[in-house]
C-alpha cells in the first residue's frame, strides 16, 4: 500500500503550529506544493489555509487525520513570499497562519466562489481592464529624460549603475519637495522592466496618494500591466491584482502597506515612496513595518530597494551617513521653482491676535490670526489657492457647560467626544467618539446641572471653513478631511477639483500635505501646530517637522523662473523650538543631525530597540496586574539583565477604548538578538497560559509589538 501523502497547513488563528491533513491527489487532481492555498475541515466548521510542508509523515495516527477538501485555482506561493512570511512570523512574534492568511483578499478566502474564479475568466477579465486603462491618460504626468534637470540625470545615473550590480542594494533617495524624485525613480524602474517577465514593488503611505501616482506611473509604462493594491479598492478589483501579481502577469505593483506581503515571482526592484511615513506601520493585527519588511525582502532577494522620502525617517537617514545605503541627493526643485519662505507666526504676540477692537464683520469668530487673514487675501486678489491646515476634523474637540465645567467625554473610551456638524456624519449635528465610533445627539442642556448655555471649546476642520466663508463669501471654499471623503471616490474627486483649479481656499488636516503636486498652490498656513510639539512620544518632533516640510512643499511648486514664490505661515506660541527653526531654513539634515544626537544622549531608538507588550481587560487593575506578573516571571528566570530594561506596566496613552481597559509594558534592549531572546521567551510564556492570545485564568487579551512607533 503506497505511502499517504501529509501536508502541513497553517490557517488564521492565534495558534504557533500548522496542523496535519492528508491530501487525496484523486479528489485535487494534482500533487501538493509548498505554499498552495486550501480549504481544510478545521473543528465544526472549514477555514482556509496554506500548505507549508509536505511529507508522507505525520506525529499523528494517519487514521485520525481528516482530508484537505479544496484547492484554490491559484499557483502556489513563491519560496521567496514564504520566506518573507516566515521571516515577519518570526521577527514580529506572531503566528505564521495570522500572517499570511490575511495578507490573502477576501475574494480567494471563499472557498465556495473557487469554481467560478478560473484562470481562463480571470484572464479575459483582465485583459478587458488592461484595455481600458491603455488608452485613459496616457501622457499625464510623463517627463521626459531629456526633461530632466542635471541633478535629476546625475542621482538617475547613479541609479542604474546601482540596479546593474544584481546584489542587495539600498539607497535613500532624499530631495526637497517638488524636486523630481518620482520622476527619476519612475525611469530608473523603466530600464529594469524592459525585461518583460521582471516585476516592480511601489510601495505609497496612503490609499489618497495611490490615483495620483498610478496616473503618473501608467503614463510611464502604458504597455506594462499594472496591479493595485490596497483596502480601497472593491473585493473584486483588489482579488483580481492579487492574481495578477502572483501569477507574474503584473509586472508593477502599486499599492500600500498590505501590498508589501504580495508573493511576486518574479521581483526585481522595490520602491518605497515617502518612506518615512508612519502609515506604514501597521497598527492591528500584526504589527510589521511595510518599510522594513520592504528593505528585507530587497535583501533577501539580492535586489535593489529606492527609500525615497523629502524628510526621512532618522533611522534611514543614518543608515545613510553611515554609508549602509547610498545617498543620492536631489537638493533643488524640478525646473527651477524656489522654495516657499517661512512665516513663523508668534500667538504670544498680540500683534497677530484679532481682537474686538479690530474691524471685523459682526459674527465672525476669531479663528485665524491677523498675517494669515491677510495672506489668503492676498491669494485671493492674486488668483491663486490657498491651504489652510489643521489637524483635527469635525467642528469642535469638545462641547462644554459654561456653569458647571461638564466637557463631552465619550463613556466608552478616556478621550472626548467631538461635535459634527450637521451633514458630515448624518442628516443633525452629532457628537462622536473618533476612537471607538460611539456617535450621540447633541443634549439640549448640560447632563449635570440642566444649563442651557453649552459652548465648544477649540475648533475643527468644520468650524474653520465656517469661519472662511464667514470671512471670504465668494470664495469657493473646500473641505478635505475623512468626513468629507468618506463617499467611493470621494478624496480622488476632492483631490480632482484642487488640481483643476476650481477652488480657491482648501480647509483640511493631514490628507492635504503629502506628496500632492499642486500646480495653483501659492500659500499654506498651519493652525495649531504646536498641538505635536510637546508630547509623551518622543518621536512627536520629528513627525511634526516631517508634516511641516511636506505641507510647505504643496506651495510655490509651479513657478519656474527661480524667483521667491510661495509662502508658509505657521501659528505657535514656541516659535524658538527646534522643529522651527530648522524649518524656517529649510535644513532637513540639520534637524535629524540634532533628533540623532537627542536620542542617542537619551539612548532612544534607533540607539536601542524597543517592544511593548499590551493587555486589555474590562478593568485596568486586571491588566496591569496581568503585567506585572509577567514582568516578576521574568526577573525569577534570569531573563532581565546588563543591556535589557523591563519597565514597569502603566496605562497606555490612550487608556480606554470602547470600554475596554488597555496597558502595557515596555521592554528596552541594546542589542537586536537579545530583545528577540526574550521576546520569544515571552511569546512561550504566556501561549503556556493562554487559550489563543486570551489568558485562561484572568480572561486579559495580550499581543507583542517590536519596534513600536507610538510608546
Amino acid at each position: 500500500m503506497p505511502s499517504p501523502t501529509v501536508v502541513q497547513v497553517v490557517v488564521d488563528k492565534p495558534l504557533a503550529q500548522g496542523f496535519d491533513y492528508l491530501w487525496d491527489k484523486a479528489s485535487l487532481e494534482v500533487d501538493p506544493q509548498i505554499g498552495h492555498v486550501v480549504e481544510v475541515p478545521f473543528g465544526r466548521s472549514s477555514l482556509v489555509g496554506v500548505v507549508i510542508k509536505v511529507s508522507a509523515h505525520s506525529e499523528y495516527e494517519i487514521k485520525k487525520l481528516r482530508s484537505v477538501t479544496n484547492l484554490a485555482p491559484l499557483p502556489p506561493m513563491d519560496p521567496a513570499a514564504l520566506r518573507l512570511m516566515n521571516f515577519a512570523s518570526q521577527y514580529y512574534i506572531h503566528g505564521l497562519g495570522e500572517t499570511i492568511i490575511p495578507a490573502i483578499p477576501q475574494m480567494w478566502k471563499k472557498p465556495a466562489s473557487w469554481g467560478k474564479l478560473s484562470a481562463s475568466l480571470l484572464a479575459a477579465d483582465l485583459k478587458k481592464t488592461k484595455k481600458k486603462e491603455v488608452e485613459k491618460n496616457l501622457a499625464e504626468g510623463y517627463v521626459s529624460e531629456s526633461d530632466l534637470n542635471d541633478v535629476q540625470l546625475l542621482a538617475l545615473e547613479q541609479l542604474k549603475n546601482f540596479c546593474t550590480q544584481e546584489k542587495f542594494n539600498a539607497a535613500l533617495l532624499q530631495g526637497q519637495t517638488g524636486s523630481g524624485k518620482t520622476a527619476v525613480f519612475l525611469h530608473w524602474l523603466r530600464a529594469l522592466l524592459s525585461d518583460n517577465k521582471s516585476q516592480a514593488l511601489i510601495l505609497v503611505p496612503e490609499i489618497n496618494l495611490t490615483p495620483q501616482l498610478e496616473r503618473r506611473v501608467r503614463a510611464y509604462f502604458p504597455e506594462k500591466k499594472m496591479a493595485v493594491l490596497h483596502s480601497g479598492v472593491s473585493e473584486k478589483k483588489r482579488g483580481t491584482a492579487w492574481y495578477e501579481a502572483i501569477t507574474g502577469e503584473a509586472q508593477i505593483i502599486l499599492g500600500t502597506r498590505l501590498a508589501a506581503l504580495t508573493p511576486l515571482p518574479n521581483l526585481c526592484a522595490i520602491v518605497v515612496d515617502e518612506e518615512h511615513d508612519p502609515s506604514y506601520k501597521q497598527q492591528d493585527g500584526i504589527r510589521y513595518s511595510a518599510r522594513d519588511l520592504a528593505i528585507w525582502r530587497a535583501h533577501d532577494l539580492k535586489i535593489p530597494i529606492v527609500l525615497s522620502s523629502a524628510t526621512p525617517s532618522l533611522e534611514t537617514w543614518i543608515a545613510a551617513k553611515a554609508g549602509r545605503y547610498q545617498h543620492l541627493r536631489l537638493d533643488q526643485r524640478a525646473q527651477g521653482a524656489a522654495l516657499p519662505k517661512v512665516h513663523l507666526l508668534n500667538m504670544r504676540d498680540p500683534q497677530n491676535q484679532l481682537s474686538p477692537g479690530d474691524k471685523v464683520k459682526p459674527g465672525l469668530n476669531f479663528s485665524l490670526s491677523k498675517p494669515v487673514i491677510a495672506a489668503i487675501q492676498k491669494s485671493l486678489d492674486e488668483k491663486k489657492q490657498s491651504l489652510v491646515l489643521i489637524n483635527r476634523r469635525g467642528y469642535a474637540p469638545v462641547l462644554n457647560c459654561s456653569a458647571c465645567s461638564w466637557l463631552s467625554k465619550c463613556h466608552q473610551c478616556s478621550s472626548y467626544m467631538v461635535m459634527h456638524k450637521a451633514g458630515a456624519l448624518g442628516g443633525k449635528s452629532v457628537l462622536s467618539c473618533h476612537h471607538c465610533g460611539l456617535v450621540k445627539g447633541i443634549p439640549k442642556h448640560c447632563p449635570d446641572c440642566g444649563n442651557a448655555d453649552l459652548k465648544t471649546l477649540g475648533q475643527g476642520t468644520q468650524k474653520l471653513e465656517d469661519a472662511i466663508e464667514g470671512w471670504w463669501p465668494s470664495a469657493r471654499v473646500l473641505r478635505v478631511d475623512t468626513d468629507s471623503s468618506r463617499k467611493s471616490k470621494g478624496a480622488e474627486e476632492l483631490f480632482q477639483a484642487i488640481h483643476e483649479g476650481n477652488v480657491d481656499i482648501v480647509v483640511g488636516t493631514q490628507m492635504i500635505a503629502k506628496g500632492h503636486d499642486y500646480q495653483h498652490v501659492s500659500l499654506v498656513a498651519v493652525l495649531d501646530a504646536d498641538g505635536r510639539l510637546f508630547s509623551q512620544d518622543f518621536r512627536a518632533p520629528e513627525r511634526l517637522f516631517a508634516q511641516l516640510v511636506q505641507v510647505a512643499g504643496r506651495a510655490g511648486r509651479a513657478n519656474k523662473d527661480g524667483e521667491y514664490s510661495g509662502d508658509i505661515y505657521i501659528e505657535t506660541q514656541f516659535p524658538e523650538a527646534a522643529v522651527y527653526q530648522y524649518l524656517l531654513r529649510h535644513d532637513v539634515d540639520g534637524f535629524l543631525s540634532h533628533l540623532a544626537a537627542e536620542r542617542e544622549e537619551a539612548k532612544l531608538p534607533p540607539f536601542c530597540y524597543q517592544a511593548l507588550v499590551h493587555a486589555e481587560a474590562r478593568s485596568l487593575d486586571k491588566a496591569t496586574r496581568f503585567l506585572g506578573k509577567l514582568k516578576g516571571r521574568l526577573q525569577n528566570k534570569g531573563l532581565i539583565g546588563v543591556g535589557l530594561k523591563v519597565y514597569d506596566p502603566v496605562p497606555r496613552s490612550m487608556m480606554r477604548v470602547a470600554g475596554v481597559e488597555r496597558a502595557q509594558l515596555l521592554i528596552e534592549s541594546d542589542d537586536r538578538k537579545r530583545l528577540q531572546m526574550i521576546l520569544e521567551a515571552i511569546d512561550g510564556d504566556l501561549r503556556s497560559q493562554s487559550q489563543g492570545r486570551i489568558s485562561k485564568d484572568d480572561r486579559v487579551r495580550w499581543l507583542i509589538e517590536r519596534d513600536p512607533l507610538t510608546i
